[in-house]
């Protein structure tokens, strides 16, 4: 009599996500409360009311996180700020950071 040993094979497939980035605004002292809202309504696509409480915040915070993506659009979002305000003559800043 022969013994057959079945050999369970498992495998533990998981989808790895990709780890979100955050895009910060961080406040200066030349930059305009009305390109900020304005930008946050282009670029970000926020409600005005919206995109006015995130403005408060970057003044009076220092900083505020404005959007959670991917790193490549976190990235863009970055460039993107930073390119519309130099051609308005403005120094703002916005980073992207991980999650």
């Amino acid at each position: 009599m022969s013994t057959r040993v079945l050999e369970e094979t498992r495998s533990d497939t998981r989808t790895r996500t990709e780890p979100r980035w955050k895009v910060v605004l961080h406040n200066d002292d030349v930059t305009t409360m009305e390109f900020v809202v304005d930008l946050l309504v282009r670029l970000f696509r926020k409600q005005h009311a919206d995109a006015v409480k995130l403005m408060l915040e970057v003044h009076y915070r220092g900083a505020a996180v404005i959007e959670w993506t991917h790193r490549e659009r976190a990235e863009l979002y970055v460039e993107q700020v930073r390119s519309l305000a130099r051609a308005q003559r403005f120094p703002l800043c916005a980073t992207a950071e991980p999650e």
